[in-house]
Formats: C-alpha cells, sequence, structure tokens
C-alpha cells in the first residue's frame, strides 16, 4: 500500500513568522471585505435594509447582487491571491454544505442569505431524485455555469389560512411534478419556495449557481414529499431557531442526558407545532417516565389537532407496550403525519 502524504503533514506549524503573516494577510482581507460590505452601497448593507420587507420586495432590491457577479469574481480573486501568495494560507471565506450541494455562504442578514453553491459532477451519477422540499419564503436563483444538467418543477397548493397555522399533515395539497427541462448559462429562476422547488438530473460537468434566499420566520412548516407518489412525507419546523434547537435535543437525547428534561419539556411548548412534537418525540426516547406526565397535557390540551392525536397515541402505547424503552416507542409512533 502506497500512502501519500497530505497536505497537512506539510503545515509550518513550527514557522511562527510565516503562520504570523498567513494570519495578518487574512485579517487584512476580512477587514476589507467587512468595510465593502458595510458601505452604503455594500451588500451587507443592502440585506439589512430589506430584512423587514415584504419577500418580493426584497427579493426585487437585491436582485441586482444576483444578476452582476463581477464583484463576486472580484472577491474569488482576492482569496486566491492569498492561496498564491501562500498555500496554506485560509481565505476568510465560510463554507457550507448538504447532501449534494456545497458552497459558500458570501453574505448573511437576519432572514437574508446569499450562496455561491456548487453541485460536483459526481452528484449527476446519483440515480434517486431527491425530495422534493417546500421551504416558506423567496429565492432567486443565478446558473452561473449548468453542467449539463436538467432541471425539474415541483408545485403544491398552499391556502391563505395554511400559512397563517392551520395546517395540518391530513388536508395538505399533493405534490405535482412536472417534465425535466435543460438548465440555461445566465437564467434566473424566481421561486416562491413554500409552493414551487426543482430538483436537479443528470449533467456532465459541475454546476455551479449563485441563490438569493429571503426565509423569514414561518407559522407554515417545511415539508418534504415522495417525488414518485407526490404524498407528503415529513413535516419539520421552518424556523431556524427551532431547528437549532432541535439538533440540541437529539444530541442531549443520544447522550442520555435526563437532568436536561427541563430543556425538552419547555420546547414542548413552542410557537411551532413540529418544533412541540420533535421535541415531545425526543423527551419520550429519553425518558418514558419523565415524558408522560407533559404527553398527558400535550394529549389534553395542545392548539394543534395533530399534534394532540399524536400524543393520545403515544400515550396509549405506554399500556400496550408497557415494556418498552423510549427509543422504541418513539420508534414505534414515527409514522405520526404530525
Amino acid at each position: 500500500m502506497i500512502i501519500l502524504p497530505s497536505r497537512h503533514d506539510h503545515f509550518p506549524a513550527a514557522d511562527i513568522d510565516r503562520r504570523a503573516r498567513m494570519r495578518a494577510a487574512a485579517a487584512a482581507l476580512v477587514a476589507d471585505w467587512a468595510a465593502e460590505d458595510q458601505a452604503p452601497d455594500g451588500v451587507l448593507a443592502a440585506m439589512r435594509a430589506v430584512e423587514r420587507a415584504p419577500l418580493d420586495e426584497a427579493i426585487a432590491a437585491l436582485a441586482p447582487w444576483v444578476a452582476d457577479v463581477g464583484w463576486l469574481g472580484a472577491r474569488l480573486n482576492q482569496a486566491l491571491d492569498l492561496l498564491a501568495a501562500d498555500c496554506f494560507t485560509r481565505p476568510p471565506l465560510r463554507p457550507v454544505g448538504g447532501a449534494s450541494f456545497g458552497g459558500l455562504l458570501l453574505a448573511e442578514a437576519g432572514p437574508v442569505r446569499l450562496t455561491l453553491l456548487l453541485r460536483p459532477f459526481e452528484a449527476a451519477g446519483v440515480k434517486d431524485e431527491p425530495a422534493p422540499l417546500f421551504v416558506p419564503g423567496r429565492t432567486l436563483t443565478h446558473i452561473l455555469a449548468p453542467g449539463g444538467a436538467m432541471a425539474r418543477f415541483h408545485h403544491v397548493v398552499v391556502s391563505a389560512a395554511e400559512e397563517a397555522g392551520a395546517f395540518t399533515a391530513v388536508t395538505a395539497s399533493p405534490c405535482t411534478t412536472g417534465a425535466l427541462r435543460p438548465l440555461v448559462a445566465g437564467e434566473m429562476l424566481a421561486l416562491d419556495t413554500a409552493r414551487t422547488c426543482f430538483s436537479f438530473v443528470g449533467g456532465d460537468a459541475d454546476m455551479l449557481m449563485l441563490e438569493l434566499a429571503v426565509q423569514p420566520p414561518s407559522r407554515l412548516p417545511n415539508r418534504a414529499y415522495e417525488a414518485a407518489s407526490g404524498r407528503l412525507a415529513h413535516v419539520s419546523a421552518s424556523r431556524r431557531d427551532s431547528s437549532f434547537r432541535g439538533m440540541a435535543l437529539t444530541l442531549l437525547r443520544t447522550l442520555g442526558r435526563t437532568d436536561a428534561a427541563p430543556l425538552f419539556a419547555a420546547e414542548s411548548e413552542s410557537e411551532d407545532f413540529a418544533a412541540r412534537w420533535s421535541a415531545m418525540r425526543e423527551m419520550v426516547a429519553l425518558d418514558p417516565a419523565i415524558a408522560q406526565p407533559h404527553l398527558v397535557r400535550m394529549a389534553a390540551g395542545d392548539p394543534h389537532p395533530e399534534v394532540r392525536r399524536a400524543a393520545a397515541a403515544t400515550l396509549a402505547l405506554y399500556a400496550s407496550h408497557s415494556s418498552m424503552d423510549g427509543p422504541a416507542l418513539a420508534r414505534e409512533n414515527s409514522a405520526c403525519p404530525a
């Protein structure tokens, strides 16, 4: 077996002066970019000006930053200059990533984010299309390099009542899916992402796009659908703070932190119905005995009908599966539409 040395094997850990020069160069670039972004004509200033504006108005105001990418090219060239000066310098760019996309978060202000996204060629070989996911908000996407990929658009109907908080899984509209169409370099895709999303299929090269997203807190949850049947498959909290707390509760449950039970109980009273039920399921998995009185309260008086039914169904499992531990109880009721 041949073991090739890692780039990090050559990092100049003992060269204090060189490391200081690298940090100074990166810090100087951070300061320059911050000054540019926060100037009256900068991207961050433009974002902050529309943080609380109506969604379509915010997208229209920021569209020039998506359409003309000259500023972005200049910024990336500056990052490459850092690397050219010293390959171990870390450019001040914030990476983001997911199952099939990676990229760079370029700017963020409240619910407004501007991201450069890369879909690598390797993702084009994945046979299964991702599940259509609808997230309340608006996006404007500039296709910089289509990479030979095809786009498929998915649509759902959302009523004003559902947007106001009356969404239920049992009455949710099915997802309809359109035909594949080729992507075109330079095209701009403006979407109401509560109702429309797209997925990508195939390709023969890397795909690159610049995405502006405005996704303020919403009482409408995120919804994932089965692509083939159009059936609602999963509902989750759309608020980013609820999502972060949900991930923290999952970690605490995995660690068996029963001393953190008050945190689970507090989140089970969240304004977001999907967050409430997610917290309750995690609490049941953590310790059924601790969760039981909170389940009784939820089954009797939760504002959302599906959460009440799910809590009542879980309470019934206590009697019929008295030997089950917390994780088994949670798995047994995992099909709950809430």
